[in-house]
C-alpha cells in the first residue's frame, strides 16, 4: 500500500520491508537516543507483535525521512494496535509527514478490522488525528506511565467503548 503525502510532495510513503529495519533503527536512534529504550512504550513492543503491512515509511528517493510503526496487542479482552515508535526528520515534519503517517497506519489498521488504536504521546499534537486520553483511563501498560499521555483512536464506532484493561500479548 502506498500512502500519498498531500503536505510533503517528494515523499513515497509505503508500508515498511524487512530491508527497512537497519535504516528505521537509524532514525529512530537519532530520533530518541538510547533513552527510548527505557520507556513504557518500549516494554509493550517487548511482547507485541510488530506489524511492518500496518508500519510505514516515508521516503525521499533513497533517504528515509520518516517512519511509524503498528504491534499487535490486546487491551483486556479486546484486540488493539499500538502505535509508535514515530519518529521524523526535521524537514519533513515541517511538511506534515508525521500526521501523514500516523494516517496511514490508522487507515491500514482500519482496513484490517483492528477497533482502536492505542498510543502514548502528546495529546494536543495527536488530538487532530482522532487521540483522546478520555476512552484510555483505565487501560493498563506494563510500567510507570503519565495516564493522560495515554491515547486511545476509535476505528470503528464503539470501537473504545468501555475500554478496560492491561495491555497485554494479542
Amino acid at each position: 500500500m502506498t500512502v500519498p503525502a498531500p503536505a510533503a510532495p517528494s515523499l513515497e510513503f509505503r508500508a515498511e520491508q524487512p530491508g527497512d529495519a537497519a535504516a528505521v533503527e537509524a532514525l529512530l536512534d537519532h530520533a530518541f537516543g538510547p533513552g527510548r529504550f527505557t520507556k513504557v512504550s518500549e516494554r509493550v513492543r517487548e511482547f507485541a507483535e510488530f506489524r511492518p503491512d500496518l508500519s510505514f515509511c516515508a521516503w525521499d528517493g533513497e533517504a528515509l525521512n520518516g517512519s511509524v510503526r503498528m504491534w499487535r496487542v490486546r487491551i483486556g479482552d479486546r484486540e488493539a494496535v499500538f502505535l509508535g515508535p514515530l519518529a521524523v526528520q526535521a524537514e519533513a515534519r515541517k511538511a506534515g509527514a508525521g500526521g501523514a503517517l500516523v494516517e496511514a497506519a490508522s487507515q491500514a489498521a482500519a482496513a484490517a478490522g483492528f477497533p482502536l488504536v492505542l498510543l502514548v504521546g502528546d495529546e494536543p499534537y495527536f488530538s487532530r488525528f482522532g487521540f483522546a486520553a478520555a476512552p484510555a483511563q483505565k487501560v493498563v501498560l506494563p510500567g510507570p506511565v503519565d495516564q493522560r499521555r495515554v491515547l486511545v483512536r476509535e476505528l470503528s464506532p464503539g470501537g473504545a467503548r468501555d475500554l478496560a484493561g492491561d495491555v497485554r500479548p494479542a
